[in-house]
């Protein structure tokens, strides 16, 4: 059964009261479990007012600088009905401009919050009232699209309950954010990246590790990494040796709880807010059956743990049978860090915290070079470690050779690689979890749950390059920085797409297209996953159908918010605005 208007009635006078309590309580507290209601403050109705903000925040026993929105890390549930119109005053206290993006929901572009695209920003001391009908239902969340803020903490969830019955069945649920959090500013981090871009990377290979086994590496492979300049172990930009990972709010030690009777269907509404971090869920002990992806119901699929990519989100279905505590782990992807919960059935309960898992190894294939295809034997490792990293021969291969890049592609310094046999790696599991012994869900799992609504063929294609320079830290499209002038991605109103995704670099980036879903293509026409966010794994290619049926002015970027900024970002532009009927 759904959640009853009752148990959502109660929900909302909490988060009431707690918002009240704001200058009252630290900010961890006010939306976690300590001695009060393991619930999110939260907001619905038809008028909601939000105030930006500077605030304490405390994790972990320390004290930092935050941005929140109500004076909450993260920023108050926005509970919100299909069908209904929204209307947000957002009132701006900062020293700066701020904004807020309403992450996967469709609404008229003027209301999307990307100052400069969509609109001019809101100015300190000022408020903007957005307004939109809300066409959808689902999970989904909102943040900020100015400057860093987003890092300090101006994220928060939205749930959008369907004015149809939803075919989910459920008892309870719990709404579970998921970032990153580091007392260093985030203008500071990003600094240290551009003059050190592996200064966070303290999981490096080494000799002690060849010595030992621990690097789990030969010492051809050693010889051909060192020849490169490049290390397999630099998979996150920003690690855990700065971040504390969190889950709505609250660092591992403060242990944020969710309460559930057993045998109850519980819902799991969970949120990747991070700024720079991919993250590996699991429940040990705990099967997940998720129905939602990014919004959008899918076919329920049982599985053991996966992997939530920065800006996406998944709905999942637990049943806990047990009087017992079980912990939710959110690892990162490099595994120098994981964010810890609980469910449990009273407060107070916890569960074994199962260590960090083995560090992984990138492998040539996450330079876009299917090794399987190659003659290994007739490589030469020992030149490969003379070789210019400019080049990065591989043989007769150059990584950087420029017949390998489409004719728009600018092939300068901000291209250190160009994969020479990118590949579709939907049905592959995500790096670190090849070989774990539990099911792990990968995106050809996902099927939506009703059939696409365009039946079209494409009418076009495009491809379009994520490239990159990890060792200046420059990111950007085709070789191309945002900064540079770059000319917006353009499409005729209602147009069918079919857009391909070449990650020409060896890191993931989850790529979002503001405003549209567009259709992953991953094996399943007729009922493809809607998404509007997808993480093109390293030396990998993904392809999506696009109905472009949003017009104005759409932001398109990495949602790794460091790449953003330096350059991974675009505008998609529909025309026209307006259709005069005949």
């Amino acid at each position: 059964m759904a959640l009853d208007r009752r148990s959502m009635l109660k929900t909302a006078a909490a988060g009431a009261g707690l918002a009240g309590l704001h200058s009252f309580l630290p900010a961890w507290a006010q939306s976690g479990s300590a001695g009060i209601a393991p619930t999110l403050p939260t907001l619905s109705g038809q008028d909601i007012a939000l105030r930006i903000a500077h605030t304490p925040f405390s994790v972990g026993g320390r004290t930092g600088h935050a941005v929140t929105v109500n004076g909450t890390l993260p920023a108050p549930l926005i509970r919100l009905r299909e069908g209904q119109n929204a209307r947000l005053s957002v009132t701006n206290t900062l020293d700066e401009d701020t904004s807020i993006h309403w992450h996967g929901l469709l609404l008229p572009f003027q209301m999307d919050g990307v100052p400069g695209i969509s609109f001019p920003g809101i100015r300190p001391r000022e408020t903007f009232v957005y307004e939109f009908p809300v066409r959808q239902a689902g999970t989904y969340w909102y943040h900020s699209h100015s400057g860093l803020q987003e890092a300090m903490g101006h994220y928060g969830p939205i749930v959008i309950d369907p004015d149809e019955a939803d075919p989910v069945a459920y008892d309870r649920e719990h709404v579970l954010v998921l970032s990153d959090w580091s007392f260093t500013h985030p203008h500071e981090i990003m600094e240290r990246l551009k003059q050190s871009p592996g200064f966070y990377n303290q999981q490096r290979t080494t000799i002690a590790g060849l010595l030992s086994g621990e690097d789990r590496m030969s010492a051809s492979e050693r010889r051909m990494w060192a020849g490169m300049r490049m290390d397999p172990r630099d998979i996150l930009d920003v690690t855990g040796s700065t971040y504390t990972y969190l889950v709505n709010g609250h660092g591992p030690q403060e242990n944020w709880t969710g309460i559930f009777n057993p045998g109850e269907r519980v819902r799991l509404r969970i949120i990747n807010a991070s700024a720079m971090t991919i993250f590996n869920f699991r429940i040990p002990g705990l099967p997940m059956t998720v129905v939602q992806a990014d919004g959008e119901n899918v076919r329920p699929i049982e599985t053991d743990e996966f992997q939530i990519s920065v800006a996406e989100t998944y709905d999942v279905i637990v049943t806990p049978s047990d009087d017992r505590a079980y912990t939710i782990v959110a690892e990162a992807m490099d595994r120098s860090g994981l964010g810890r919960a609980t469910l449990a059935p009273r407060l107070g309960m916890s569960a074994e915290v199962p260590p960090l898992r083995d560090i992984p190894n990138l492998t040539m294939r996450d330079m876009g070079m299917d090794m399987g295809a190659m003659d290994m034997g007739g490589m030469d490792h020992s030149a490969m470690a003379g070789m210019d990293h400019g080049s990065m021969d591989h043989g007769d291969m150059n990584m950087r050779d420029p017949s390998l890049a489409p004719p728009d592609m600018a092939v300068g310094v901000g291209v250190q690689s160009i994969s020479p046999m990118p590949e579709n790696r939907l049905a592959e599991r995500p790096l670190g979890l090849e070989n774990e012994p539990h099911r792990v869900l990968v995106y050809t799992d996902l099927v939506a749950l009703r059939a696409n609504l365009d039946t079209r063929e494409p009418s076009r294609t495009m491809q379009i390059h994520l490239t990159g320079n990890m060792e200046r830290f420059m990111w950007g499209f085709d070789g191309r920085r945002f900064s540079e002038l770059v000319e917006p991605i353009r499409f005729e109103r209602d147009e069918r797409v079919r857009v391909t995704l070449v990650n020409d670099t060896m890191m993931a980036h989850p790529i979002h297209l503001h405003g549209h879903f567009f259709e992953l293509v991953n094996g399943h026409p007729g009922n493809h996953p809607l998404k509007h966010t997808v993480n093109v794994a390293p030396g990998g290619r993904v392809s999506f159908d696009l109905t472009a049926d949003a017009p104005g002015d759409w932001a398109f970027h990495c949602h790794l918010l460091m790449h953003m900024h330096a350059g991974m970002f675009n505008v998609v532009t529909v025309r026209p605005l307006d259709v005069v009927s005949s």
